[in-house]
């Protein structure tokens, strides 16, 4: 996608399936919004007033702890709604995560007003929620199988191929200290982890980024 597209093009583009009557809807209704790196969308205990869809950059989804620890949970995507603002807003209930941009972005922000008409009149919206809340309930049990089943090490070559993947290059821009945060580790483990897999040939660490050798 390249940047400064409208909002016709971002729902033409990334939500192909919805019926031009939906997609009427989106575009005479919904906002699109820019967020830059580092903005927060959404906050624990916040009302939402607004379903998320995600049509640039990514969105990194985690829950905070008292002591300020952070355990993250997946990633938005371009074409990926976030199925707890889906959900609390419909039921007027706080959130309990923090959705942070992690890249410069723009979501789509569709009313809350609007979400009862959208899941009784279109057919396309309905099995769009649907197929969210399913997508983010296994990104939940991958999250919670890799720590009940997996050692560090396991989760963190997961954790990397998974980063490749989804970003589409060898090369990732992460700090030791942002894979800790995102494993719920510490700097230190992950360092020495990731000095391990250079070791044997797996990555090669540089100064900013981390590359994948394949």
């Amino acid at each position: 996608m390249e940047a400064g597209l409208s909002k016709v093009d971002y729902i033409n583009e990334l939500f192909p399936s919805f019926e031009p009557a939906l997609k009427e809807k989106l575009i005479a209704h919904a906002v699109l919004k820019e967020v830059k790196t580092g903005d927060v969308l959404m906050q624990t205990g916040q009302y939402f007033r607004s379903t998320i869809l995600i049509v640039k950059g990514r969105v990194k989804l985690y829950r905070a702890g008292a002591e300020g620890d952070e355990f993250f949970m997946y990633y938005l995507q371009p074409g990926d709604a976030c199925a707890l603002s889906m959900i609390c807003a419909d039921k007027q209930e706080t959130s309990e995560i923090i959705g942070k941009a992690i890249d410069d972005s723009v979501i789509l922000m569709v009313p809350i007003q609007l979400m009862d008409e959208f899941m009784k009149t279109y057919t396309s919206w309905y099995y769009f929620v649907m197929e969210t809340y399913r997508s983010r309930f296994e990104e939940l049990l991958q999250v919670i199988d890799s720590i009940a089943f997996k050692a560090l090490d396991e989760r963190l070559i997961a954790y990397l191929n998974n980063q490749s993947k989804h970003l589409n290059t060898h090369q990732l821009n992460l700090t030791h200290q942002e894979i800790a945060n995102d494993l719920n580790s510490s700097r230190e483990v992950v360092s020495r982890l990731l000095k391990k897999m250079e070791q044997a040939g797996q990555i090669k660490l540089n100064r900013n980024y981390i590359e994948l050798v394949k």
